[in-house]
């Protein structure tokens, strides 16, 4: 019998919101999928494009983005900065045959470890429904 396919999503976490909803999901012992592999980051505004490309290139199936609610940021306008470069991304990835929805940007405060939980539950189900992610395939048809 075939092993299911399990995704490997890295998830870029601001360290002020996403990163401690994040923990709370843990310490609160939510039930979610063990697909993340977490990486603090001071502000979602910082996590520049090539980060991003980088993770698939690592071998990442998904790439997640979690920062403060527009308006929280700690930052004034990172998470706006980070929000304004998404169809960009996308464009990117697009460019490179790698669909759209392997990259998600969402909004995570330090109280919402249930909202941080669904919203890896949610990503996790959309990249296993894509399959795993090919780059050496897409290595060579780009070159």
């Amino acid at each position: 019998m075939a092993e299911e396919f399990e995704p490997r999503i890295v998830a870029f976490l601001c360290r002020w919101c996403s990163y401690t909803g994040a923990d709370l999901a843990g310490t609160s012992r939510i039930k979610y999928p063990a697909n993340v592999v977490p990486i603090k980051v001071m502000c979602s505004g910082r996590v520049d494009p090539t980060f991003i490309l980088k993770s698939f290139a690592d071998g990442a199936d998904g790439v997640l983005v979690c920062g403060c609610h527009p308006g929280d940021c700690h930052y004034n306008e990172g998470n706006y900065n980070m929000q304004k470069r998404v169809p960009m991304i996308k464009d990117m990835l697009k460019g490179f045959g790698i669909e759209g929805e392997r990259f998600r940007l969402d909004w995570v405060s330090a109280a919402e470890g249930d909202k941080f939980a669904e919203v890896v539950t949610e990503m996790t189900d959309e990249v296993r429904k894509l399959g795993p992610l090919n780059w050496k395939e897409i290595k060579e048809a780009v070159k």
